[in-house]
């Protein structure tokens, strides 16, 4: 499975699919933004918000490193593998500042992203210095909870919906494909149109953030 992520050109095209993809899903969804001509996708039927579980809090070590404050109740197995993996992305990974899974146990993109963007700080991004991070990676991946993908695509239209009422006018919506939500972006991943570090696509993708479930967050 790849894990290949890019900063920031494609924030969004391989997020999810770095640690906790639907194998089916293409890694090369583009998650536009900042070309906001007209002539985009037909706009769909509204979808309810649907927020984020929260994320658990975190308190500093003696060692300057973080770890979850509190154990927090209701987490899983698959919330105590995405733990194990961030612990090593800060031990071994060279990310200090990696975040605390979200309670529901899927990572945090938004966190991640803000620390991919800066300056040197997107090499091991995806699974550590040297892929060092990977066999927990792969471990979390193991324990996934099925995903249902009727949902995950309600969510990702709801999304991609309000990215064009924001201005993100060639933002596509998501599609099924062979029972999976595949998601939408940019209409053309391989010569991107949209350009997600402008100022318009930052400003949809806020207004916009909580209409993605955490098991899409980062998907589009």
């Amino acid at each position: 499975m790849s894990f290949l992520r890019t900063y920031p050109r494609a924030t969004a095209r391989l997020r999810m699919a770095a640690l906790v993809a639907v194998p089916v899903l293409a890694f090369s969804v583009a998650c536009g933004g900042g070309d906001d001509s007209v002539g985009g996708a037909t706009k769909d039927d509204a979808i309810a918000d649907v927020p984020d579980a929260p994320a658990a809090s975190t308190a500093s070590t003696a060692k300057g490193e973080t770890e979850p404050s509190t154990r927090p109740t209701g987490r899983s197995a698959f919330y105590d593998a995405q733990m194990k993996f961030v612990q090593c992305m800060r031990a071994k990974g060279g990310y200090k500042d990696f975040p605390d899974p979200k309670l529901s146990g899927y990572l945090d993109w938004t966190k991640i992203s803000e620390i991919g963007s800066r300056p040197g700080r997107n090499d091991g991004i995806k699974a550590g210095k040297n892929n060092v991070c990977v066999p927990e990676m792969q471990a979390a991946m193991s324990v996934e909870p099925e995903r249902d993908q009727q949902k995950a695509y309600e969510s990702m239209l709801a999304h991609a919906q309000c990215m064009r009422d924001n201005g993100v006018s060639k933002f596509t919506n998501p599609t099924m494909s062979g029972g999976n939500a595949v998601p939408g972006g940019d209409p053309n991943p391989g010569s991107p149109s949209i350009d997600p570090e402008s100022p318009s696509y930052k400003q949809a993708r806020e207004a916009c953030k909580t209409k993605l479930l955490d098991i899409v967050d980062g998907m589009q």
